[in-house]
């Protein structure tokens, strides 16, 4: 089983930066695809950026991408997004995802409890 932690989140401004972290355990991780879904109030969990277990093939969603980017360090068993040029749209709270390869992806088995990021404007 695998456990999931996200850290980094906070209030920030628009046109600012900031750099999410998702610390997990488990040696399994090293394996997982990961990645990372938000949820704004009244809204769907949508998906933000993904990353396979290499960490040579990135995802990301339309709306981010150019000013988003994930990444990933399997020595240290940790997910990072770095979020650049943020506005208000991309409020909401932040959850790590994990899991083991599917048709050219990955799983979504194991979750964080977010991190919240809030973006004024």
């Amino acid at each position: 089983q695998v456990q999931l932690v996200e850290s980094g989140g906070g209030l920030v401004q628009a046109g600012g930066s900031l750099r999410l972290s998702c610390a997990a355990s488990g040696r399994t991780f090293s394996r997982y695809g990961a990645g990372w879904f938000r949820q704004a109030p009244g809204r769907e969990r949508e998906f933000v950026a993904g990353i396979e277990w290499a960490g040579t093939s990135t995802r990301y969603a339309d709306s981010v991408n150019g000013r988003f980017t994930i990444s990933r360090d399997n020595a240290k068993n940790t997910v990072y997004l770095q979020m650049n040029s943020l506005n208000p749209e991309d409020t909401g709270v932040y959850y790590c995802a994990a899991g083991p390869p599917v048709n050219f992806w990955f799983r979504h088995d194991y979750w964080g409890q977010g991190t919240q990021v809030t973006v004024s404007s």
